[in-house]
């Protein structure tokens, strides 16, 4: 089976169908999904999902883009909802120097109070980077060597050296659709050269459906389409890659409880 490692299932997309959408992601073999947060004012809608559905579990945090509206942001904030069964990681945070929605230095912040309470916490943080990759390296290796912490790059699109140098730290890599569209193939180079137990596949749904749904609202479901045309890249079958994600996703997200994945598919 599959684990979308990265969805947001409270985005008003989705709020017309939910059912329906859990539904076709349990019928296309997704045995859980990670819906994350980008927003504290919103994070109750977030934990709402997770609680609502067994299969779904869900990460608080601040996106980059928000990063002007945190500036009291600290990591016992962030902390206060670490206890909840749901709450399976931090973020997602991170530098987003493309859009530049918020102020440089107020991402960097707010990305600092994020690795604060990942690293107290023990929970994964999930990091979202854009054009900044070098902030985002000396940031990582500067942090890491104050004391690890678990993380994970989401939707990877940076350069090979970033991957290579967040593998080397012991971090996650997660590819999304954008793995499957014709022009990105500095990324395929990525994804085909790094150790698989280093992988994690996603959608970023609603948004970055892949090939062949491009241009459709993105869902669970089509985590599917991405993790085959992955297994293709690497010359391996789609059994072998799903079971690898699903083993890295469950050994990266510990808390997460084994047995909840795959149970709406077998009941």
């Amino acid at each position: 089976m599959l684990i979308d490692s990265h969805c947001h299932l409270d985005f008003p997309d989705f709020a017309a169908d939910l059912d329906g959408v859990l539904a076709r992601a349990r019928n296309a073999n997704v045995g859980l999904m990670l819906s994350i947060g980008t927003r504290l004012d919103k994070f109750a809608g977030v934990l709402a999902v997770a609680e609502r559905y067994p299969d779904v579990y869900c990460t608080v945090g601040i996106h980059p883009h928000e990063a002007d509206d945190a500036v009291d942001l600290d990591a016992a904030k962030l902390l206060s909802f670490c206890d909840h069964p749901k709450v399976v990681g931090i973020g997602e945070t991170g530098l987003d120097y493309y859009y530049d929605h918020s102020d440089r230095e107020a991402q960097k912040r707010c990305f600092l109070a994020h690795i604060q309470a990942a690293r107290i916490s023990g929970l994964p943080l999930v990091i979202h980077t854009r054009d900044a990759d070098e902030d985002t390296a000396e940031i990582l290796q500067a942090e890491m060597e104050k004391g690890p912490f678990k993380a994970l790059l989401h939707c990877f699109t940076s350069g090979q050296k970033l991957a290579e140098l967040a593998v080397g730290l012991g971090m996650m890599v997660s590819f999304s659709g954008i793995l499957t569209f014709k022009n990105a193939t500095a990324v395929q180079a990525t994804a085909a050269a790094l150790p698989l137990e280093s992988i994690l596949v996603e959608t970023d749904a609603p948004y970055l459906a892949p090939v062949p749904k491009r241009g459709k609202t993105n869902e669970p479901s089509y985590v599917s389409f991405t993790a085959d045309y992955l297994a293709k890249l690497r010359g391996i079958g789609a059994a072998e890659l799903q079971a690898a994600t699903t083993e890295n996703f469950l050994r990266f997200f510990s808390k997460v409880p084994r047995q909840a994945v795959g149970a709406q598919l077998a009941a």
